[in-house]
């Protein structure tokens, strides 16, 4: 059987640097998602990747917003990779938001509910629509160049979603999103237990503070050893994805390998 894998959104920061890096380190053909200019994100995807086939890459309409774009997707998927022929050996969703209140003042209601069904409901809609692809217990599951031995599935929460962890308060609807995130992780982690056994498993990320537009507004205040790059951050998410084992399903985990509490 066909493994596959998935990024979304891969439009720009970490998911276009992730995608970039699955098609240099495995032979697996990458699902790339955006919500719009799809030709521009796969033009910026294979940009400077001379020796990959570019034939390996689809970039699919999808926008965590609108749960008819997700179903469309993943019917579009589904069309590209049967189920019977293939797998999903490793999705990574990392859709985010964040709107920074250091107060409960400056919590906005309209602002709050899109970094939830961006950061929290984005995720779920794309496990509801795209988890029947990752291997059932039946499936004689491939070891593959540059993967995980189990099939993963991989969802960007935060430090700051952790509950155990939290020493500053703030950020009150990003926090929250992020808490929701790793929950989900373990949530879904004890479905696929008893559907895929050890053939898929799910977990939750920490990519540290990363250059992006996400966290444009806090670059100042962060250590500059301390903001990664694009590159690096997937570099760094990629090792630790491909370093967990059974026993490390249904956590949270840093760019480190180091397990964050909920």
């Amino acid at each position: 059987m066909q493994p596959w894998a998935l990024v979304s959104p891969a439009s720009r920061g970490i998911g276009l640097e992730l995608a970039r890096r699955l098609l240099q380190t495995s032979k697996v053909p990458v699902v790339a998602t955006a919500r719009k200019d799809l030709d521009q994100t796969k033009e910026n995807v294979l940009s400077g990747l001379s020796r990959v086939d570019e034939g390996r890459l689809h970039v699919v309409k999808l926008d965590v917003l609108e749960e008819d774009v997700v179903a469309d997707a993943a019917k579009q998927v589904s069309s590209l990779f049967p189920e019977k022929e293939s797998y999903l050996c490793l999705s990574l969703c990392i859709p985010g938001l964040l709107f920074p209140e250091k107060s409960p003042a400056q919590i906005d209601y309209d602002k709050a509910l899109l970094t939830f069904r961006t950061n929290t409901l984005g995720p779920m809609l794309l496990m509801k629509h795209f988890s029947p692809f990752l291997p059932k217990k039946a499936v004689n599951v491939e070891e593959a160049e540059g993967l995980p031995k189990s099939a993963v599935w991989a969802m960007m929460s935060a430090r700051v979603g952790s509950i155990t962890d939290n020493q500053m308060g703030g950020w009150y609807s990003y926090r929250s999103s992020k808490a929701a995130v790793t929950q989900l992780a373990k949530s879904f982690d004890n479905y696929l237990k008893p559907s895929s056994g050890g053939n898929a498993m799910s977990i939750a990320l920490h990519p540290g503070t990363v250059k992006t537009n996400l966290s444009k507004d806090f670059w100042g205040n962060v250590k500059e050893e301390k903001l990664f790059s694009p590159e690096f951050a997937a570099e760094k998410l990629m090792e630790v994805v491909n370093s967990r084992t059974l026993n490390d399903r249904g956590k949270c985990w840093d760019w480190k390998g180091e397990e964050i509490p909920p």
